[in-house]
This record gives C-alpha cells, structure tokens and sequence, in this order.
C-alpha cells in the first residue's frame, strides 16, 4: 500500500495495491498490522458501517464529542467528494480542511483521525460508502457542522442545491459547535 498525507497531516490517504487479470482483480483492503506500522496510528476498529446514497445527498460534517470516533473509509461503488475539517481549538489546522474523491474505481482509502468532522458528497448516480469506527455510535455524543458554514468555505463541487437530512439542514456552525481542545 502507498500511504500519503493530505493538507491535515494527520489526514491519511491509503492506495492499495491491486492485482488484475483479464478474471478481474483482488486487493487487501485493511491490515491492521500493516496499517499500523505503515501509519504509526494505533487504533481498534470496533464498528463497521455502510452507507448507500443518491447523486447530490450531502452527509455531514459529522462528529461524536466525547467518544470521538476515528473512521477508516472507502467507497464500494459510485464516487464521492470526502471532506474532512480539523476541529481541535488547539490545532495549528484548526478550521482548515481537505477534500479528494473517493470511488469505487481509485480505491482510495481515508484516515479521518478523532478530532475531526467528516462529511460526503455523492457525486455518482448513487455511491456506497463503508468505513470502520474506533468507537462505537453514540447518539448522545453526536454532532453536526454545517456543510456551508461561511468560515469554513468549503468548495463543494455540486451542480445544484444538496439533499439534505433534517439533522444536516440544522447543524451548527463551527464558531458555536462543541469542539474538541
């Protein structure tokens, strides 16, 4: 696997290595002992999760304070527009973010350490998205920032208004969010 850090250093993308054939092909797409000594991250999944979406559904930007979750993610079928926003006050990045495409076509996976929130854009007819959690869902803990949050400035590549859950309609913006220190 090829490791790379994004613009959050902290932000991992993860390019597998992929054995094809006229059959199709096979990859490795998690190895705890590799992804830990490649990365230097520790970290126990304990939850996975699956998501299936249409074209323009925007997801996020989700976070669990306390009881954060580190997310392991990557996209089975269609594409999206990851983005992932540094929420520790005490972060030199704090308020910055980075965006990539994921698809089931680059096999791209993502490492959104704790401290962060992370949201989606789909941008095919319909994307399935499955990460793994070091953390379990806690409703409690749950919490939402604003997808068009003006200090933020995120740039979305959408082609009209997102689809929107009543819970993303409603987030918070990032200057009066629950943030991590």
């Amino acid at each position: 696997m090829e490791i790379s850090a994004t613009a959050l250093p902290e932000v991992l993308i993860i390019e597998p290595r992929v054995f094809g054939d006229e059959r199709g092909y096979f990859f490795e797409s998690h190895n705890q002992r590799e992804f830990e000594a490649r990365t230097g991250v520790r970290a126990s999944f304990v939850q996975d999760n699956q998501s299936r979406s249409r074209k323009n559904v925007l997801r996020g930007l989700h976070y669990q304070n306390p009881q954060p979750q580190g997310k392991l993610l990557r996209v089975l079928a269609g594409e999206v527009f990851d983005v992932v926003v540094d929420i520790r006050r005490s972060s030199p990045n704090f308020g910055k973010w980075n965006g990539i495409r994921l698809s089931a076509q680059n096999r791209l996976t993502v490492w959104v350490p704790a401290g962060f929130a992370h949201g989606f854009l789909v941008l095919s007819d319909d994307a399935e998205v499955l990460y793994k959690a070091t953390d379990y869902y806690a409703p409690q803990c749950e919490h939402c920032i604003r997808w068009d949050d003006p200090q933020l400035a995120i740039v979305w590549p959408l082609a009209g208004p997102p689809d929107l859950s009543p819970k993303d309609r409603h987030g918070k913006l990032l200057k009066d969010a629950e943030v991590f220190a």
